[in-house]
């Protein structure tokens, strides 16, 4: 399976990077939301992770970017507390889950296992 992340905390970003490696997954990786948005224009996800406060572009518009082009790929949206508005409108915008940051690296596999049986 091929998964973007789009993470700008460096941290986040290998921690992801290597639990969805160990599990058997491709991996690209990008630290801002205009990579991002370049990178699900051309290529086909299974799943995409994204951060919600990315610099460039947002989680937002990227997941907008995708449901524009007709893709209806999977999203996690990672959010810290206090953006509980913003998560509603990933909710809307058709973000499959959302996880508040920090997270369990465990619980992110469980969650991605769950959307993509």
């Amino acid at each position: 399976m091929l998964i973007l992340v789009a993470e700008d905390d460096e941290l986040i970003l290998k921690t992801v990077e290597f639990k969805l490696k160990k599990e058997g997954h491709e991996v690209m990786l990008t630290r801002n939301g205009k990579d991002a948005i370049d990178a699900v224009k051309v290529l086909d996800f299974d799943l995409v992770i994204t951060d919600i406060m990315m610099p460039f572009a947002s989680g937002i518009e990227i997941l907008s970017a995708l449901r524009s082009i007709g893709k209806d790929t999977p999203v996690i949206v990672l959010s810290s507390l206090g953006q509980e508005e913003v998560v509603t409108e990933a909710f809307d915008m058709g973000a499959a889950d959302f996880m508040v940051k920090p997270f369990s690296p465990n619980e992110l596999m469980l969650r991605i296992k769950r959307l993509v049986r």
